[in-house]
């Protein structure tokens, strides 16, 4: 019924055949306006006898197979209901998808190769780049035609002479071909459900594109889709500039002043950083204990940030003679080691000795290691480090 009727929504059927799939049943029918996913087109949903229909299918014998959890019986007539809110959102998006494709057909040379209608946009696969500027010009010419409101009607011819037609794109199936003509724009053939007014697509908006096996790849929304994206970017938008205190039209320079502000605070906050911790650099490295030779930095840190170990501990060993060993508070551990370039201990390899019997991981050179995720109780971790 859908191939000559895509508004209708209601239809009584006998059933023809039931095959039992574990708790489902697959069931075939005389008639149906239940259409199945088929060329980048998504099922229709509804209630068959008032059981929801979960899932529409091409059986291989060319017949179309209603999924539901309930039962019926061969020759038992049945009522179906088609969900229309989804049917008519994949009416708006099929016939929109034709006229965007032959747009970029027409005016671009750029044919599409594949598509695919999704739960919340649609794409278009084409075989050619193309520039934002002319996917605007597309995305006009495509919304022309929609407000054009021209008819859009169904056709069938033999396939042995569709090749003196018009079609936009050749099509391999034989015998009887279903055909969707958008008036004077574009002839496909095409087994989808479509509006039979192009105005009913209401509006087309390209969403974005990105580069996609040596073309390009479109997505799409058209009609409530675009609505609902409206909304949802409008939203967004009064929160953004409310928070600024700005109009829409001033939201770029104020992002920009923005982001200008946040890099010189940024600067200024990493300046200060470098002079704290170079104070607190300065003070550990005073109360150093001697050993031998070697000053021995070895410290429990108030922090949970590597960076900030690794910032003390490479102040330190810029002077000769210090090793540096400085563990976070935080739990699990983290810890730092660090040596002058005039000390011979290796720190990567005091590192794996500590992780070995603490856990944790980690890695380094021989001057400068860090580790993490170490346990165990502190004061045994300082008394491992010293030994």
């Amino acid at each position: 019924l859908y191939y000559t009727s895509a508004t209708t929504i209601e239809f009584d059927a006998n059933v023809t055949e039931v095959d039992f799939n574990k708790d489902r049943s697959i069931v075939t029918l005389d008639r149906t306006a239940f259409y199945p996913t088929s060329g980048g087109q998504p099922h229709d949903t509804g209630m068959l006898e008032g059981e929801a229909v979960m899932d529409v299918i091409e059986l291989d014998n060319g017949t179309v197979g209603h999924v539901i959890n309930g039962a019926v019986t061969i020759g038992q007539k049945v009522h179906g209901q088609i969900d229309w809110a989804r049917r008519f959102d994949h009416m708006q998006q099929h016939t929109g998808q034709h006229i965007l494709s032959a747009a970029c057909d027409r005016f671009h040379n750029a044919r599409t190769v594949s598509f695919h209608l999704g739960r919340s946009a649609s794409t278009i696969d084409l075989d050619t780049e193309l520039s934002s500027s002319k996917l605007e010009s597309i995305e006009a010419e495509a919304n022309r035609i929609v407000w054009e409101n021209r008819p859009v009607v169904v056709r069938f011819a033999d396939s042995k002479g569709v090749s003196a037609l018009p079609l936009r794109k050749e099509s391999a199936r034989t015998g009887n071909l279903r055909l969707i003509d958008v008036d004077g724009f574009d002839l496909s053939a095409c087994g989808g459900t479509h509006v039979d007014h192009t105005g009913a697509v209401g509006i087309i908006a390209i969403k974005s594109c990105e580069r996609f096996k040596g073309g390009i790849r479109v997505t799409f929304l058209c009609g409530g889709r675009t609505l609902s994206e409206f909304r949802l970017q409008n939203r967004v938008l009064s929160r953004i500039v409310g928070h600024l205190s700005v109009i829409p039209g001033e939201l770029s320079d104020a992002i920009v002043k923005l982001q200008v502000e946040n890099k010189a605070s940024l600067r200024t906050i990493r300046e200060q950083r470098e002079r704290i911790s170079s104070y607190e650099a300065a003070a550990m490295a005073s109360t150093a204990e001697q050993v031998g030779q070697l000053s021995l930095v070895l410290k429990v840190v108030a922090t949970n940030e590597a960076a900030e170990l690794k910032g003390l501990a490479a102040e330190m060993v810029r002077k000769p003679g210090h090793l540096v060993a400085l563990l976070s508070e935080s739990s699990p551990i983290l810890i730092v080691i660090a040596c002058s370039k005039d000390v011979s201990i290796n720190a990567a390899d005091v590192l794996d000795r500590l992780t070995k019997r603490f856990g944790g991981h980690g890695g380094g050179r021989p001057g400068f290691a860090q580790g993490g995720g170490l346990s165990g109780k502190m004061s045994e971790l300082v008394k491992a480090v010293r030994c």
